[in-house]
């Protein structure tokens, strides 16, 4: 069973249909038991990363994340969810994420070429940089859908993919049990359910 944590932080709709598509068990919630029981673990999330880290704070749930992870136990951010996965962010001051991965969360503007619209949204090609479980039913160059105006840096010992908008900017990261997807892939079609298939089949 997979857990989707539900922190009042975005709209589940297609992630759980993603899921059911490829007949994966899944519980939305927020209850740490359930969270603890689960194989693994899904954290959603869009919108500010201040409004989310402190929806998570004041839940408990970071507490419940960190030690899931820890245990082992495979957990997957997606989107806003993977940034809060590292130490810090710089979106519109500095907060504290979970602190599961090293690197920081830092906006895109003057980093990218002054042409490209912020924020990038879109299809764009993943750049594996190194061999992953995650990858194993797509191929180099398969496009997945991305929203988003602030990246993660600082975070060589973690990148599995890239994405080049104006720069190579990382789109997938893990670290032993702990996964991060910058990309939608509940929007990304066959490419993102061949994704959340990997990851649903990973111990």
């Amino acid at each position: 069973m997979i857990a989707i944590i539900d922190y009042g932080v975005g709209n589940l709709f297609s992630l759980i249909s993603s899921f059911e598509k490829i007949g994966a068990e899944i519980v939305v919630t927020a209850d740490p038991q359930v969270i603890s029981s689960a194989d693994g673990i899904i954290l959603p999330g869009v919108g500010a990363f201040s409004d989310a880290a402190k929806k998570l704070r004041d839940s408990g749930l970071d507490k419940v994340i960190i030690e899931q992870a820890k245990s082992g136990k495979k957990l997957m951010g997606i989107c806003l969810g993977m940034q809060m996965l590292f130490e810090k962010s710089f979106e519109y001051g500095v907060h504290n994420g979970l602190g599961l991965l090293k690197g920081n969360i830092v906006p895109m503007k003057d980093k990218i070429p002054k042409n490209l619209k912020i924020p990038h949204i879109g299809w764009n090609a993943l750049h594996f940089t190194c061999e992953s479980n995650l990858f194993k039913y797509i191929n180099p160059n398969d496009c997945v859908y991305f929203v988003h105006s602030f990246y993660a840096t600082d975070c060589d010992d973690s990148v599995i993919a890239t994405a080049e908008y104006g720069k190579e900017l990382t789109a997938a990261v893990q670290k032993d049990n702990i996964i991060g997807c910058q990309f939608h892939p509940e929007k990304s079609g066959e490419v993102g359910l061949n994704i959340l298939r990997a990851f649903c089949e990973m111990e």
